[in-house]
């Protein structure tokens, strides 16, 4: 994500949150008040999101003084990921957007580092999805990045893929990836192939790369020995941590999980202050 557009989605964040002024903060904190604060991981994972953070109380004022205390995407078992200190207010005011995006990122992070660590010694590489929190993709995926992880197509429009329904409105999966072929050269292109004859299909009509949908880690082992080396093989469809090392195993290159992004929970974390005088 550009830095004019996590500029703005924090814009957004905050003007959510804080509307016409944190009334409560208003009513309780003199005006002068001066502190310090710190972000606390409370459970074991790996950050991210500190870049996201800093625009939340940067936006608020420019003035705090905000320093990182944890690297992002490394597993860690908990403590000080980032300090702010200055005007009382401003972090109070940024205190649950911070949070928020740290905590949701942190997840994702979180969640690729672990099916990472499932995968050592496959060969295999996970990948996540388009399922994504509307409006958050980039920095969902740059999560998934920053853990080890791989992304897969960012949107409809940098890769053809090409999924059962488009394969039946083109008259095969042959035909469309022929038609995609002719119509976007170049363009990366993958199709999804839910049983051995799409997969002779797919490759009859020279598909470099094949997603392998909802296959059994048997079926999948026969792919890889049909498919021989002649396009790149993707695992797909319903991966969970627990089967994860079981499909990379059969000798697939890519392993894609949904649930990197949106089954991620979020990282426990909380800010704690202390006045200054």
């Amino acid at each position: 994500m550009t830095s004019p557009d996590l500029a703005e989605l924090v814009r957004r964040a905050l003007a959510e949150d804080l509307g016409s002024g944190d009334v409560t903060t208003r009513a309780v904190v003199p005006d002068d008040a001066r502190a310090r604060a710190v972000v606390v991981q409370k459970q074991p994972g790996a950050i991210f999101g500190l870049e996201a953070a800093e625009e939340v109380f940067r936006q608020l004022d420019e003035r705090l003084h905000v320093t990182r205390a944890a690297p992002e995407g490394v597993w860690r078992e908990g403590g000080e990921v980032l300090r702010v200190e200055g005007a009382a207010a401003p972090i109070l005011a940024g205190e649950r957007v911070a949070l928020n995006l740290l905590g949701r990122l942190s997840g994702i992070a979180t969640a690729t580092a672990l099916a990472v660590r499932a995968l050592d010694g496959t060969g295999a590489r996970v990948l996540d999805t388009r399922k994504t929190t509307p409006g958050l993709r980039a920095l969902e995926k740059a999560a998934v990045r920053a853990a080890g992880g791989a992304n897969h197509r960012s949107g409809l429009y940098d890769e053809v893929l090409i999924k059962e329904n488009h394969a039946a409105l083109a008259g095969g999966v042959g035909e469309a990836v022929r038609r995609a072929r002719n119509a976007a050269p170049g363009v990366p292109l993958e199709v999804e192939c839910r049983d051995e004859a799409d997969i002779d299909e797919a490759l009859a009509a020279g598909a470099p790369r094949i997603l392998l949908d909802n296959m059994t880690p048997a079926q999948l082992r026969a792919a890889v020995g049909r498919v021989a080396g002649r396009a790149t093989l993707e695992a797909s469809g319903g991966v969970t941590l627990d089967s994860l090392r079981e499909i990379a195993s059969t000798g697939v290159q890519f392993v894609s999980m949904g649930a990197l992004t949106h089954s991620a929970g979020a990282l426990d974390l909380s800010l704690r202050m202390e006045p200054l005088a």
